[in-house]
């Protein structure tokens, strides 16, 4: 008897289950941004939600949740209700490296499940305007022959900044002296000065001091051309083969959520990704619009993972 009864409340549960995801979305929906608002993610993220609250029509309310390398709203999502009504938009730091630089409450591949990569950059290699250099070889050639000489700006500790120079340093056997600062603006600002001599960071940072002259851009760390700045070349094209590293992002949604409605925002994302407003709005913001399938941004957030570990774990870089 209990047997059967048992038997009876698991099918009713799926039943349940199964309702929930055939009525969905019957209330409005929370997405969780891991950034401050004007940030690339919040742009990504109102540009989703202006399109979707008609396809799906529902309210989508926005909370952006800063702070801690976006691991607070990274950890918020993990543990939320897993019924769809909670979606976060996250990136390659809490989803794929900070495991290895400080103990989170979530595991990344485990907590969350991948509904769609949204966009990537590159990060640009610039150095500053005095430096005699102008191209990538020319830079492994000089820092080379001048070990601990150099310096090189990031914008944090355990950033994709610092961990792509780590990178760099680690394929060209070159070393040069680390100074991190507290975002991008001040890392580019230290190359204008002449404070510092090299810098990882994203277009939008540095691309404005590129163009007035003030600062030099040697390549993008892409692996083919970006088509936003086509006339740059890769790192890779320019004397390092195989140098790759993108900062990227991705919507995600807590463990356990019902397959069907991680499919179809799947779906509903991906179409929007390819309107051509959409992809104007974030061309403009710098993004390259990706979509693709859950099971590619499976796959990417592993293979990024099994990347930078080893980096990390050599370098002995920590969270700030």
């Amino acid at each position: 008897m209990i047997f059967c009864k048992l038997l009876m409340a698991l099918g009713l549960f799926a039943a349940a289950l199964s309702a929930s995801a055939d009525n969905w979305p019957s209330r409005p929906i929370r997405f969780v941004v891991a950034a401050p608002g004007g940030s690339s993610l919040d742009v990504i993220a109102r540009t989703l939600s202006d399109k979707l609250k008609d396809r799906l029509g529902q309210t989508i309310v926005i909370d952006n949740v800063p702070g801690a390398s976006g691991t607070i709203a990274t950890g918020n999502v993990a543990r939320a209700a897993p019924d769809g009504y909670t979606w976060l938009i996250s990136y390659n730091g809490p989803l794929a490296y900070t495991q290895f630089l400080t103990r989170l409450p979530y595991d990344p591949q485990k907590d969350l499940v991948p509904v769609i990569q949204t966009s990537a950059q590159p990060n640009v290699l610039v150095v500053s305007a005095d430096l005699p250099v102008n191209n990538v070889r020319e830079l492994i050639a000089y820092a080379r022959s001048r070990p601990g000489k150099l310096n090189y700006a990031s914008v944090g500790n355990g950033s994709s900044s610092h961990l792509t120079m780590e990178l760099f340093k680690s394929m060209t056997a070159s070393y040069v002296v680390h100074i991190p600062y507290n975002g991008a603006p001040p890392a580019a600002l230290s190359l204008v000065a002449g404070e510092t001599h090299l810098l990882f960071s994203v277009p939008s940072a540095v691309m404005p001091q590129v163009k007035s002259g003030k600062i030099k851009a040697l390549a993008v760390t892409s692996a083919a051309r970006f088509p936003l700045l086509a006339d740059i070349p890769t790192v890779a094209e320019s004397g390092l083969p195989g140098f790759e590293s993108i900062t990227w992002n991705g919507v995600l949604l807590p463990k356990g959520t019902p397959a069907d409605i991680a499919r179809r925002l799947n779906r509903e994302m991906d179409a929007i990704l390819k309107q051509a407003d959409v992809r104007t709005r974030l061309q403009n913001a710098g993004l390259d619009p990706i979509g693709g399938s859950p099971e590619m941004f499976a796959a990417l957030l592993a293979s990024e993972a099994i990347k930078w570990e080893p980096v990390i774990r050599r370098t002995g870089a920590k969270l700030d």
